[in-house]
């Protein structure tokens, strides 16, 4: 277990990890060219993130999976945040598409 100091936890997989990386809910893609607010943020760690955009496009994330409730719940992320809880977090994780 680290420091808990330094312990951070993926707001997705709730894994503790050393850094996380922010992902946008609605992606900037879709805000940035109508020059909107990028909107709400999650911090989450890489395999997550890399897992999240493997699975779906940015239309599919903008119009149905834009909360982390929402994220959290679909099947295909279910099943592959059952499996990473099980990872140990200081091991780079591969993602299928």
């Amino acid at each position: 277990m680290q420091n808990p100091k330094t312990a951070i936890s993926c707001e997705l997989c709730e894994r503790e990890i050393a850094s996380l990386t922010v992902h946008h809910l609605v992606p900037r893609q879709n805000t940035k060219r109508k020059k909107q607010d990028p909107g709400l943020t999650i911090n989450i760690c890489s395999a997550c993130h890399r897992q999240i955009h493997a699975l779906f496009d940015n239309k599919l994330l903008a119009k149905e999976l834009n909360t982390l409730d929402k994220l959290r719940n679909q099947p295909q992320m279910q099943k592959f945040l059952t499996w990473v809880r099980k990872q140990d977090p200081n091991k780079r994780i591969a993602v299928d598409r």
